[in-house]
């Protein structure tokens, strides 16, 4: 039976990224969920069995809350447009005052922020010297009216390094803060600070600064865990900030990251991985590392303890259920599903779990994938490649509406975690720095003959879509390899890499330095790796989807790809969406970009 998109494209889901804070009284759990249709802040008792209350309103889409240290205000982020130029706003539960505490800044923010331990200030990370440095907000001195135009309260900048920082923990005791920038290459670096700025240092070994990232404190502020790559697998690491001594984490090879510590500081959660799925662990003092209940295989989300120790929160999906709120009792050693996003009517449903498969690529070089096989594959089934973006991302066992519908249309779907791919080590996931739109693209392609190969589709119905870096792969592939495809549907790409990069914010260029090289100095190679150079060579059919705000991959991009397809008389549907940026707010905008896509595949497969 065929599954209705529209249908699926509105089932509401628990935003995991930004993730979710649970109160300091262990009563409550505030969360961002778009149940209407539009992101907005909810809080859930976790002491009842209440349903949800929606606690915020107004315009824009509202992310990443964060409790004070008393509970009485919760502080979040809103993105107006799409742009993700956030704002700071701060709820005071008991005034029922809403402020926006940042009503005119000319800088964005990141949707990572924290308090001070005694509640009088947040810390925030914000563009206002070009790249993402971090600042302290100072709640306690309120600005004169005549000078809060741009902010509400002081800020002061406590911490740049020249490189940009994406996220911030304040220690429990108030001493230090840690920072994580985006490091050399693909890692990161946590850089620990005072609140004052008076004194820095980064988490090293034997002196040099190495991948760190996820840092959590311990209660009492003097390890602080975290997870990284040093190792050649992410696993995590705990400092000893007085000895300046790291110990790494034992156990059998699989990647681990999102680490939590329990209020006593005795036990360690973390997220453990292993190719497409994902489980939660329990590291115990002096213990071996214990694998909590198992639940269907899917993925786990930025685990946390409540505050009395008993219980795990953390986010879970999966193919067939979305990103939804749970509970893990440690005294009753049971699950509880805390939201409901999934309606009744679909509860039912066979939702189809993909394979984990593993070809080989052009080169040799062995790729995993997902697969999904309808019940009736065969050699003469039509066929699409869906290309995850990032590139440091990988599809997993998650819910995705577009993929479950394609499936029940009866099309054979390949999702290739092609070479830069997160999830397989250190090594696969670099293996795209220098070489972006080269291997990474050929990787997909071979998909596309690993699927003619075992019989599960017909050689000419085969497309290819993506969104964000896999739309830029997608129109990779049909330049490198005109041949394989009947049709290509690009969402929110980029297509020139100079024309990008000279639009981007400063922290955005950064990463392409890194992993491209300077434009200048590797000019053939950022030619050679930019499908707009070449589209004289597409044959088949193109759809080229944007948003009119995007700030990571332009819309001047898609325009010009379309206006030069025109040109060259090739077929080009193009769709330009006003108000919205890389990922859209708006649900109508979700549903009618999706379902554009999927009625082009469906003329290019027919």
């Amino acid at each position: 039976m065929m599954l209705d998109l529209k249908t699926l494209l509105q089932v509401p889901y628990v935003e995991s990224s930004t993730g979710f804070d649970i109160s300091p009284d262990g009563r409550k759990v505030a969360f961002s969920w778009n149940k209407t249709g539009q992101w907005e802040i909810y809080e859930l008792s976790l002491t009842g069995r209440q349903t949800p209350r929606k606690i915020s309103a107004g315009p824009g889409g509202k992310f990443g809350p964060q409790y004070s240290p008393e509970g009485a205000r919760l502080a979040y982020l809103v993105d107006f447009n799409g742009s993700e130029a956030y704002h700071l706003f701060l709820q005071d539960f008991i005034a029922g005052t809403v402020l926006d505490l940042t009503p005119g800044i000319q800088f964005s923010l990141q949707t990572n922020i924290a308090w001070s331990p005694d509640g009088n200030a947040i810390v925030f990370l914000a563009d206002r010297d070009r790249n993402f440095d971090a600042f302290v907000m100072d709640l306690a001195t309120p600005l004169p009216e005549d000078q809060a135009a741009e902010t509400r309260f002081p800020i002061r900048r406590i911490l740049g390094i020249n490189r940009p920082a994406w996220s911030v923990k304040w220690s429990p005791d108030g001493a230090w803060l840690a920072v994580v920038f985006e490091g050399p290459g693909q890692d990161y670096l946590t850089c620990l600070v005072r609140p004052d700025g008076s004194e820095s240092r980064p988490v090293a070994v034997q002196g040099t600064p190495i991948d760190a990232r996820n840092p959590a404190w311990s209660p009492g502020g003097k390890r602080l865990a975290f997870a990284s790559d040093f190792p050649g697998w992410h696993t995590i690491g705990i400092l000893e900030l007085e000895k300046g001594e790291i110990a790494w984490l034992k156990g059998s090879q699989a990647e681990r990251y999102a680490p939590a510590w329990s209020p006593d500081g005795k036990n360690l959660v973390y997220v453990a991985a292993d190719g497409a799925e994902t489980w939660l662990e329990l590291r115990r003092e002096a213990n071996p590392p214990l694998r909590l209940q198992q639940m269907e295989p899917g993925m786990h989300y930025t685990p946390a303890f409540t505050p009395d120790g008993d219980s795990l929160v953390f986010i879970f999906d999966n193919p067939g259920h979305p990103d939804d709120l749970w509970e893990f009792s440690f005294r009753e050693r049971s699950l509880r599903q805390l939201t409901q996003s999934l309606p009744a009517a679909l509860r039912k449903t066979n939702f189809i779990l993909p394979d984990e498969v593993i070809y080989p690529g052009l080169d040799g070089q062995m790729v995993p994938a997902l697969l999904f096989r309808p019940a009736d594959v065969g050699p003469k089934s039509p066929a699409v490649i869906v290309i995850h973006g990032g590139p440091t991302w990988h599809f997993s066992y998650t819910w995705y509406p577009f993929m479950a519908h394609m499936v029940s249309r009866g099309w054979t779907v390949l999702a290739p975690n092609y070479r830069g791919s997160t999830g397989y080590g250190r090594e696969w996931q670099t293996l795209n720095r220098y070489d972006l739109g080269g291997g990474d693209a050929d990787d997909c392609a071979a998909g596309a003959q690993y699927l003619v190969r075992e019989g599960l589709a017909d050689p000419q119905r085969i497309a290819v879509t993506g969104r964000s870096h896999g739309g830029y792969l997608t129109m990779s592939c049909l330049t490198r390899h005109p041949d394989l495809w009947a049709g290509g549907s690009a969402i929110v790409p980029f297509l020139n890499l100079f024309n990008c990069h000279e639009e981007l914010r400063e922290d955005l260029k950064h990463w392409d330095i890194e992993n491209m090289g300077p434009p200048d100095e590797n000019y053939e190679l950022w030619r050679e790796r930019s499908p707009y150079f070449f589209l004289d060579r597409v044959l088949a059919p193109v759809q080229i989807i944007c948003g009119e705000n995007d700030p990571r991959c332009p819309a001047s991009d898609s325009i010009a790809a379309r206006d030069k397809l025109l040109e060259l008389g090739r077929p080009a549907d193009f769709k330009m969406y006003a108000g919205e940026g890389h990922s859209f707010l708006k649900i109508e905008n979700v549903l009618d970009s999706e379902m554009r896509r999927v009625a082009f595949l469906a003329r290019v497969l027919a």
